[in-house]
């Protein structure tokens, strides 16, 4: 190929190339992305210079770096992490070695599978509309390589077609090629990668840290009606065990009979969950959940656990009830929903008496105690005080200052102080309504802190002393764009005028919901519940279906392409059929798949006196037609030239 074009394909694959890995700059760590980027624009450097680029010794030094730098980052090569920086690193490098057309093809091939490692850390909507031009810029890379007229536009409009071309084959492999999941030995989960989100411990001001996170936690969508917002409790871990500043869970009874089987009433909510990967085994569902199917289970606290892998984004089906009651107390159960790490201090004793918590029933107690957070001067903040010592007395009798958290907990230690059992609930309360999709979003800043009592006759009982102080908080959502000096939390109104910017986002929020519901997470449970209602019930109608659908496809898309009469867009042979139109009033046609030389010295020999124009008319026609230097001018020429002959 010429030089000029050998560049131009080089500037067309390395703008390609940084396009791919750019989006790494997110995942890999920074010591990796600057090598990559670093050698990329050495080899720019070297597309018009090329004695700049490093000779074989330097190339194997840098090699020694990488590896370096790889094993630095990773401590291995083996992971999710590790096994992608090592193809953009060896990707990188490759680059700088450029020498003949095969190791354009390697680095193409090289190019692809880091564009589809994104996918191994964002399955995004938006992540699929990015990669998918990219790599029909490098697919047009191909095709500039394999023209004899490498051109950009051109070839960018081959790989278009070729890629809507594949797309039907891909949809249909996609639904009826059997789903085969990897058993969970065979998955380098990359450990170390930290996610925000609950925890199974509650200290002062630690659910406050997700209160500003706009992070998507979970999706609900309703079968029938979607509960008001004061029932929106999703359950978590819940915290029984306290040393006066830490609510941890007893993981020794956490699957023990400690507390009753609830029982059910009310109309029921069937909704369908679809959690975003999490570090935890947690299932946000909503109070009570009563029907469920594996991989959930239900432990003594009433919270599902999924025996799933927790860092794939998954689906569940839950039915929950709002009116239950969890029956009676156990021994081991009473005692640990009292335990306090020591005896009580006075102020707390003089306020439980005050309240009559020693000598009045636990209702009464508990109404005394929220109307004491209701009139007295308590605030409801993200940014509360530090209380290192005596966290409860701190909040309860100097600061007042608080979030969630330190209500629930407070709360909880009073009651306790009383001898009445109780214990906290963290989870998720609310939810935004996505108005396009009629589904509810929940996010780290929906992260929430509640109590539960027992009571008498009545089993388990939820209470949240938050509403007390901001009814605001468990009624409309939290405003982040709008704090209140002092870290006071603003509450946008539920009737809030939808604004054009927040219809955008939530309509496309619908469509990444569905793209997650359809398409990311169509496993081989979804797959065998979406055949079988179009009545495919086995991998034997699956094969048959799939392979009769692609002969199709591929009927369809052969009689397109070879049988369906094309108009060329070549002005040359445009112009050139006109010359064989006029040779053939002559009854000289030319014939199927015969060329331009062949054609001119058949019909010289019935046309001596015009030889020497229609040499000069096949000369010109195959200089333009597969030359390199064709230009309006000489297309005009050549139009003239056929216009004058004359037969």
């Amino acid at each position: 190929m010429h030089t000029e074009f050998n560049n131009n394909i080089l500037i067309f694959l390395l703008s390609a190339i940084g396009l791919i890995v750019f989006p790494h700059v997110y995942h890999l760590p920074i010591a990796v992305i600057g090598f990559f980027f670093l050698l990329l624009c050495w080899r720019f450097t070297g597309v018009w210079k090329e004695s700049r680029l490093p000779k074989k010794h330097l190339i194997l030094f840098l090699t020694v770096i990488a590896i370096f730098i790889l094993y630095s980052q990773h401590q291995g090569i083996l992971g999710r992490d590790a096994g992608t920086s090592l193809f953009v690193t060896a990707l990188g490098l490759k680059l700088l070695e450029i020498k003949k057309e095969r190791d354009l093809y390697l680095i193409i091939y090289l190019a692809f599978i880091v564009a589809a490692s994104q996918f191994l850390y964002d399955q995004s909507l938006t992540m699929a509309a990015y990669i998918l031009p990219v790599c029909c810029v490098l697919l047009a890379t191909l095709v500039c390589i394999n023209s004899r007229r490498p051109q950009t536009l051109p070839a960018l409009k081959t790989a278009g077609i070729i890629v809507m071309q594949a797309i039907p084959l891909a949809i249909v492999i996609f639904i009826l090629f059997p789903r085969i999941e990897a058993p969970r030995w065979m998955l380098f989960n990359d450990s170390h990668q930290a996610r925000t989100g609950l925890s199974d411990s509650m200290e002062p001001g630690s659910i406050s840290r997700l209160g500003l996170s706009d992070e998507l936690v979970f999706r609900v969508k309703f079968a029938g009606a979607i509960p008001p917002p004061h029932e929106r409790y999703w359950r978590g871990p819940v915290l029984s065990h306290t040393d006066g500043k830490h609510w941890t869970q007893l993981k020794s009874r956490i699957f023990e009979n400690t507390f009753g089987k609830p029982v059910v009433a009310g109309t029921p909510y069937q909704y369908t969950l679809l959690m975003e990967p999490q570090n935890k085994h947690w299932v946000f569902a909503l109070d009570m959940p009563a029907e469920f199917s594996l991989p959930l289970i239900r432990n003594s606290n009433y919270q599902l656990i999924t025996s799933a892998n927790p860092d794939k984004r998954a689906e569940y089906k839950v039915t929950s009830y709002p009116k239950y009651n969890t029956g009676p107390i156990t021994g081991n159960g009473y005692k640990d929903t009292t335990q306090l790490p020591g005896e009580p201090s006075g102020e707390i004793k003089q306020l439980v008496k005050r309240l009559h918590g020693f000598d009045d029933v636990p209702e009464n107690f508990i109404k005394q105690l929220l109307q004491h957070f209701r009139k007295e001067d308590f605030h409801y903040t993200l940014t509360p005080p530090l209380m290192e010592e005596n966290p409860i007395e701190t909040f309860l009798f100097e600061t007042r200052y608080g979030f969630c958290s330190h209500y629930a907990a407070a709360f909880v230690y009073l009651l306790r102080a009383a001898h009445i059992p109780s214990r906290v609930v963290t989870g998720y309360q609310g939810g935004e309504l996505n108005r396009a999709g009629n589904f509810l979003e929940i996010r780290q800043a929906n992260a929430h802190a509640w109590a539960e009592v027992w009571l008498e006759n009545q089993g388990w009982v939820r209470f949240d002393p938050t509403a007390a102080i901001a009814p605001e908080r468990i009624e409309q959502d939290v405003n982040l764009g709008q704090l209140m000096p002092g870290g006071i939390i603003s509450f946008a109104p539920s009737d809030t005028h939808v604004n054009w910017l927040k219809q955008a986002r939530q309509l496309w929020s619908n469509i990444d919901y569905n793209w997650q519901r359809w398409v990311i997470n169509y496993d081989n449970r979804n797959q065998a519940r979406f055949l079988s209602s179009l009545g495919i019930d086995d991998i034997k109608a699956m094969v048959y279906w799939m392979m009769a659908l692609i002969a199709l496809i591929t009927a369809v898309l052969g009689w397109f392409l070879l049988y369906r009469k094309q108009q060329t867009t070549d002005k040359a042979v445009l112009i050139y059929n006109r010359f064989c139109k006029k040779i053939a009033q002559r009854g000289l046609s030319r014939g199927a798949g015969e060329g331009a030389k062949d054609f001119a010295k058949r019909i010289k020999i019935q046309l001596p006196k015009h030889a020497k124009d229609i040499n000069r008319i096949t000369a010109v026609f195959i200089d333009l037609r597969y030359g390199n230097n064709a230009n309006p001018d000489d297309l005009k020429r050549f139009s003239r030239l056929v216009d004058g002959f004359k037969v």
